[in-house]
């Protein structure tokens, strides 16, 4: 028997938004990279529906975010239950709201990226096999002698909940069933609701309408009194009736063209590293659809992960690098399966004391104050913060906002390199690099010309009048100094890029 042999500097298995997100991040960054994916096609499933204001950064930052806004409708406030919102319209960003729009533009978005910055997909192939040594990963796919071993420097399991890379690793996925017997179909509705998400919750159960934006929507239900297995049949009239129930009318919904029973799981793998493989998106945490962060998540995963990856495969990285990825991300994880967690549970409101506390909440929404903002920062990602040092400046390790700068170097499209009108620092992202934000000392950064991209502030005299910036690819902050010498901004730099390319 003969085997084919494939070799990538990167492998990752999943094919979804997580994995397409890296797969066009590594690819840009000049990283032999391979996908591959079980499905033999493109999924017509759309499993989410919202963008929210921290993941559209991120898309900003790999000149998408416009185009994926083009294809949905924007909400300055989410409703969860009765009266109880999660404004979103103060939040600090260029985009204080949440994209309503199915994940199937999400994912063609990234996957044109992807294949046009030179990405290989291989679609059908399942994986069957994985092992790792010092020097590399070897994946094989297929069976007898259709089989193919795909070899890489290191690994990413991208594919879902039911990740063959994290069986084959032997990550545990400790957790539990949330909600059980969740019925959801694609529909025609004879009236079109009011809000452009429609959510309702009571003693009953629950319903939930999202549009696709061609005519067709999505609708998730749930009936408190009729708990059925997986496998039981789907009939569109059990869910016309806890629609009516829980929204006080079923649209005239006909037609599906699609339906589903499934059950919805809190779980998360304790490590998402082992070696040369890394677990991102749903293969390294799932959790209720409460709040619309799961895709959002694992978004975020991949743009903490690929920059890391692609250093590494640079050579410039030292390990160390690669398991800051375990610590900032794992306790996100944790994070969002608490949060989603509590708010599917006092939607269910099962026991007395839930309902009281969801009524109490639902009564004072306009009160919360604070802790709606809290929540607001929380579940848009925009609150999310990395650790750092012990003494490090009060900005290290937290998003950076979409800054004004101005003379950015090295700039494409200029004769020499720069550019003096004013830009914006997720503009400066795009490049994949590094930005160092400074009012001087901006040529201490040359030797590392090829990882780091140069700007001063649009207003030398604002918050940033002495105090130098270096922002990570991902858009948080690697460090931060209030006027510091020469030597300690070069000694940030080599930590944090490396020794010199001129070394």
């Amino acid at each position: 028997m003969t085997e084919k042999q494939l070799s990538s500097d990167v492998l990752i298995v999943g094919a979804g938004p997580t994995g397409l997100l890296l797969a066009g991040d590594l690819a840009t960054a000049g990283v032999r990279v391979t996908v591959l994916e079980k499905r033999g096609s493109e999924s017509n499933l759309t499993r989410a529906f919202a963008v929210h204001a921290r993941t559209l950064e991120q898309l900003d930052a790999r000149g998408l975010a416009d185009d994926l806004i083009a294809t949905g409708t924007p909400l300055s406030s989410l409703r969860l239950f009765g009266r109880l919102r999660i404004e979103l319209g103060a939040l600090p960003t260029r985009f204080p709201f949440v994209l309503i729009t199915p994940q199937s533009n999400t994912e063609r978005l990234l996957q044109e990226r992807a294949l046009k910055a030179g990405a290989t997909i291989l679609r059908g192939v399942e994986v069957t096999g994985l092992r790792q040594d010092a020097d590399g990963v070897r994946i094989e796919t297929g069976e007898g002698d259709a089989r193919t071993v795909h070899r890489a420097r290191y690994a990413v399991g991208a594919d879902g909940v039911h990740s063959a890379v994290r069986d084959l690793l032997g990550i545990p996925f400790p957790g539990e069933s949330v909600v059980d017997s969740v019925l959801l179909a694609d529909v025609r509705l004879e009236r079109a609701p009011e809000d452009v998400l429609t959510v309702g919750a009571n003693e009953n159960g629950f319903a939930f309408l999202a549009p696709f934006g061609d005519g067709w929507y999505r609708v998730i239900t749930w009936d408190r009194a009729r708990r059925l297995p997986d496998s039981a049949p789907v009939n569109l009239s059990e869910i016309a009736d806890i629609t009516r129930r829980a929204l006080g009318e079923d649209y005239g919904l006909h037609d599906a063209r699609w339906s589903s029973r499934f059950h919805s799981d809190e779980r998360q793998a304790p490590t998402y590293r082992s070696g040369r493989v890394f677990l991102a998106g749903d293969a390294a945490h799932c959790h209720s659809p409460a709040g619309g962060q799961g895709m959002n998540t694992g978004l975020q995963d991949a743009a903490n992960l690929s920059w890391k990856l692609a250093a590494a495969v640079q050579g410039w990285a030292p390990d160390a690098l690669l398991d800051t990825y375990q610590t900032e991300r794992h306790p996100v994880g944790r994070t969002v399966l608490r949060t989603s967690g509590a708010l599917v549970r006092l939607a269910l409101a099962r026991t007395g004391p839930t309902r009281a506390l969801r009524s109490a909440l639902t009564s004072f929404a306009d009160g919360l104050g604070p802790v709606a903002a809290k929540g607001a920062r929380s579940v848009s990602g925009i609150g999310v913060k990395y650790p750092a040092p012990k003494d490090s400046h009060p900005l290290a390790g937290r998003r950076v906002p979409d800054l004004r700068l101005t003379g950015l170097y090295p700039a494409e499209g200029t004769a020499d390199g720069r550019t003096g009108g004013p830009g914006r620092l997720y503009e400066a992202l795009r490049a994949g690099r590094f930005v160092l934000v400074s009012n001087d000392e901006l040529s201490a950064a040359d030797p590392w010309a090829d990882r780091v991209v140069t700007a001063a502030p649009s207003d030398p005299h604002g918050k940033l009048r002495d105090t130098v910036l270096l922002v990570r690819p991902d858009g948080y902050a690697a460090w931060a100094a209030v006027d510091p010498s020469r030597g300690e901004l070069r000694a940030a730099l080599a930590h944090w890029l490396g020794a010199p390319s001129d070394d």
